[in-house]
């Protein structure tokens, strides 16, 4: 099937941005990484801290943005959400290794994010979630073209809420370790495994209830 123009648009515009967004971080890691990054982390100065934490929220912003244009209903703007920012993560890391040969494997460890506090993981960890965060906006966005509102039932709403928490969990849980410059414990793969399954079972039992006609 060919994908609508709005999407195949917004993930034009993901692929750049996250372009974009692996420059920025190919300047800041030959300035304060000189000799290649790696834990512990360099201390920033508080400015710079602060204008970084401004950057990934006006990125967020960006996402958002093009998101809430890509649609004109619910059902189009969550999932449109959902692929642009898969796709900006996912393509974040193919940049940063075609340009500077970065990661070295996907069991690297990173700087996810520094909202509201450090995030920390595996580059393993964040490509799952964005695989599956496009998967899943391209499936709904899909149902919603064929005439199917993307409703979500509360328990199901909740289910999801719930693994989206314990996904957030694992990665800053051991954010203090992280920002007294210690090497960061081993990651918390079955937290993180935990709250994948809870959140995939919840777009599951969504979906089937749509499919079987039941009522949200």
């Amino acid at each position: 099937m060919r994908a609508p123009r709005p999407l195949l648009w917004l993930v034009v515009y993901a692929i750049a941005m996250a372009y974009v967004e692996a420059a920025v971080v190919v300047y800041l890691r030959a300035l304060y990484y000189p000799r290649g990054f790696a834990f512990p982390l360099a201390p920033l100065p508080p400015a710079m801290v602060a204008i970084e934490i401004a950057r990934e929220a006006a990125t967020l912003v960006m996402l958002l943005g093009v998101a809430m244009l890509a649609g004109r209903e619910r059902w189009q703007r969550f999932p449109a959400f959902c692929v642009s920012f898969g796709v900006w993560d996912i393509f974040y890391y193919v940049w940063l290794r075609l340009l500077v040969g970065w990661p070295p494997s996907l069991l690297t460890w990173d700087v996810l994010f520094l909202i509201p506090v450090p995030w920390t993981g595996p580059v393993a960890a964040p490509v799952i979630v964005s695989v599956l965060l496009v998967a899943g906006g391209l499936l709904l966005w899909r149902r919603g073209a064929r005439g199917e509102p993307l409703r979500v039932p509360i328990p199901l709403g909740i289910l999801a809420l719930t693994g989206a928490l314990l996904v957030l969990g694992s990665f800053v849980l051991d954010f203090p370790l992280v920002l007294s410059q210690a090497e960061p414990p081993p990651f918390r793969w079955g937290l993180f495994g935990a709250g994948v399954s809870l959140g995939l079972v919840a777009l599951a039992l969504a979906v089937r209830k749509r499919s079987a006609g039941e009522s949200p």
